[in-house]
């Protein structure tokens, strides 16, 4: 399917303003629900339908009998992926899961690997419905009669990523995922934060890199906020402007929305410094931002896994976290400061309980990985979880307005105390790579 990428660009740019925004699956076997369109275990992708899973190997169609939506579901033994061809925006999802006569586990993530819903179990004839919301874009930017006007300048790497390919792909995952239905919806009124930065904030595509960007979906209520992710690994704020990505986002942008913006790993590399562009780029951005009515927020870099030998996190950022610091005050905007944040996690975890956090991992953990992986700088799953709780925690504590959209399933979160990593849950997914992202 992604050999159709380039395809899929064209023919949605194309058909984009007279598209569909709103559909209804009924998942299952032959008994459908009235104006549900039917998904079987053989409804593969198709791009002429524009709608289907991308591997249809595995697959169960089981039908209880009864209720034509909630009687029968789909499910499988591994993840599996249901994509949609549809325009970008934010988009109000509401899966039915559970299996009348039998037990049920479902993880879903979205797109690449943002996480939507966590262990959602049921018992024996439950049946739960759920909302998540969600952004999806393309590299397209458009003017506002829908006329193409550019486009974000892609790596070669992302056009086979599943967030940049003209598709909402929805991913299925845990022990015993059983999908009854899904429905989805353009949402209008959210307020959408959209986050910029590098690898340590990308939705990483492939296991078992991460970062808290991609898990910050999980932790706010749906249909209020979506998180919309274009952080991209190896970016500089100045490389972030001469690939448009920032253009992109300020077509996109509305009044009332949020950007986040965190750099400093790679704007360090050799010839950089806060004085060679940073600061005025930064401040360029906030007064930009402002002026569409947007709020901008300053996340200062997280540090490196190094440790002295006091096993304290030794500063490896140059003076950026800093910088970003005396920018927020200058230009009175709010602050995340996780490079502090995640100074007090590491050292809590310590010099050798901390690589559980990052990507750290002995040969052979994964297919065709035949050398060790041993990353300081990005992280895996409960890594990027933990980071993403610190992120929360700051919005919470300085009571901006964001934080009375903070889900239910944030309880609080003290740095000094991480989360035990073996209490962590996270179904992997069928993308592994071992390639290191762009970036340091």
């Amino acid at each position: 399917m992604k050999n159709g990428f380039s395809f899929l660009i064209v023919l949605i740019s194309s058909i984009l303003f007279g598209q569909q925004t709103s559909f209804k699956f009924d998942f299952g076997g032959k008994r459908v629900q009235k104006d549900y369109i039917a998904i079987t275990e053989n409804s593969k992708f198709d791009k002429t339908i524009g709608y289907g899973f991308m591997d249809v190997s595995g697959l169960k169609s089981i039908d209880n009998g009864g209720n034509a939506l909630t009687g029968d579901f789909i499910t499988s033994e591994k993840p599996f992926y249901f994509s949609v061809v549809i325009p970008e925006g934010n988009y109000d999802i509401q899966l039915t899961l559970g299996d009348k006569k039998g037990s049920s586990e479902t993880t879903v993530r979205v797109e690449n690997r943002r996480l939507m819903l966590d262990d959602v179990k049921t018992k024996v004839n439950e049946i739960v419905e759920k909302t998540i919301s969600v952004h999806v874009k393309d590299s397209i930017i458009r003017n506002q009669k829908g006329e193409n006007i550019g486009i974000v300048k892609l790596k070669p790497r992302e056009t086979k990523y599943l967030h940049w390919d003209n598709l909402l792909t929805i991913e299925f995952n845990d022990k015993a995922p059983k999908v009854c239905a899904v429905t989805i919806q353009p949402n209008k009124k959210a307020k959408t934060i959209f986050l910029t930065g590098d690898s340590t904030v990308v939705d990483a595509q492939y296991e078992p890199w991460a970062s808290w960007g991609q898990m910050l979906p999980y932790l706010f209520v749906p249909k209020d906020v979506v998180i919309a992710n274009y952080a991209e690994s190896g970016e500089t704020l100045k490389a972030f402007e001469d690939r448009h990505r920032i253009d992109k986002i300020w077509n996109k942008i509305e009044e009332g929305d949020y950007l986040f913006i965190q750099f400093g790993h790679n704007d360090q590399k050799a010839g950089n410094s806060v004085k060679s562009g940073y600061r005025k780029r930064l401040k360029e951005w906030i007064q930009k931002a402002k002026s569409l009515g947007a709020i901008p927020v300053l996340v200062t870099s997280m540090n490196r896994r190094v440790f002295d030998e006091n096993n304290k996190i030794v500063n490896k950022l140059d003076d950026f976290p800093d910088a970003m610091r005396e920018i927020a005050k200058e230009e009175n905007v709010y602050l995340i400061d996780l490079n502090t944040m995640s100074k007090t996690l590491f050292e809590a975890m310590g010099s050798e309980n901390s690589k559980k956090a990052f990507v750290y991992y002995p040969a052979n953990s994964y297919p065709n990985q035949k050398q060790i992986l041993a990353d300081d700088t990005h992280f895996n799953p409960y890594g990027a979880y933990e980071l993403a709780k610190c992120v929360v925690k700051s919005i919470v504590e300085q009571r901006l307005p964001l934080s009375k959209y903070i889900s239910k399933n944030y309880k609080g979160f003290d740095p000094n105390k991480p989360d035990a990593v073996e209490d962590f849950h996270w179904p992997e997914s069928i993308y592994m790579e071992t390639l290191k992202p762009d970036g340091n």
